[in-house]
């Protein structure tokens, strides 16, 4: 029972700081400090440690020797990684989705762009871009898939944040727009190529550091 009430509690605390880091409100190379978090929660430190190392198998949390858990950090390279897998698995998605797509699914998934070209800043146009893509893809009905797809979407968004917390200018879409023209007209394979090249195309912006300093960022912007 006792085992029961820490995994749930580890759960709990793994969800909000992954949301957390996410969102940037932690940043890279952060120390996560064990008695900090167990306080926080009113937990013990068994659920934290679970929780640790939850966040180690998503990526989002790295033990260093000597230096404690940490805040994981990215580089160029894990942001195209991302985008790669991203374009693979989610045109392999919507090839399976594609024939149960309904023009209400399609409207809403409209009306998600409409939604994320009036977004204000980054997390707006975040969970409006997201909404998009969850719609036209949902339909294959392949869950191990996109529960993938839904991890990756995470690592896309952690990316964003830091490279757009600040600076953000309303964009227009063109790409979803031209997707769903050719989903409604039955072109599923051209549909597919937009995708594919739509999540590929990674974005750049100076962000200042804590430090005083300018670095640039790198982000997935689809």
């Amino acid at each position: 029972m006792a085992r029961e009430r820490d995994d749930t509690i580890a759960s709990r605390i793994s969800r909000v700081l992954a949301d957390r880091i996410i969102r940037g409100e932690i940043a890279p190379d952060a120390r996560l400090r064990q008695d900090h978090i167990a306080e926080e929660f009113g937990a013990s430190h068994v659920p934290v440690r679970e929780a640790f190392r939850r966040l180690e198998a998503q990526g989002l949390a790295i033990s260093v020797p000597r230096r404690g858990v940490r805040v994981a950090s990215f580089d160029l390279k894990e942001v195209r990684e991302v985008a790669e897998m991203r374009a693979a698995l989610e045109s392999l998605a919507l090839r399976h989705a594609a024939q149960h797509l309904t023009p209400a699914i399609l409207d809403a998934a409209e009306e998600a762009t409409r939604e994320g070209d009036a977004a204000a800043d980054v997390r707006a146009w975040e969970e409006a871009n997201r909404r998009f893509h969850r719609l036209i893809l949902a339909p294959c009905g392949m869950a191990r898939l996109l529960a993938s797809i839904d991890d990756l979407h995470a690592a896309s968004a952690r990316f964003l944040f830091s490279a757009w917390q600040s600076g953000w200018e309303k964009r227009t879409d063109h790409d979803h727009r031209a997707i769903l023209a050719a989903l409604r007209q039955g072109r599923t394979e051209e549909a597919a190529s937009i995708l594919q090249k739509h999540v590929q195309w990674i974005g750049r912006a100076p962000v200042r550091t804590p430090s005083g300093t300018t670095r640039e960022a790198f982000a997935i912007v689809g």
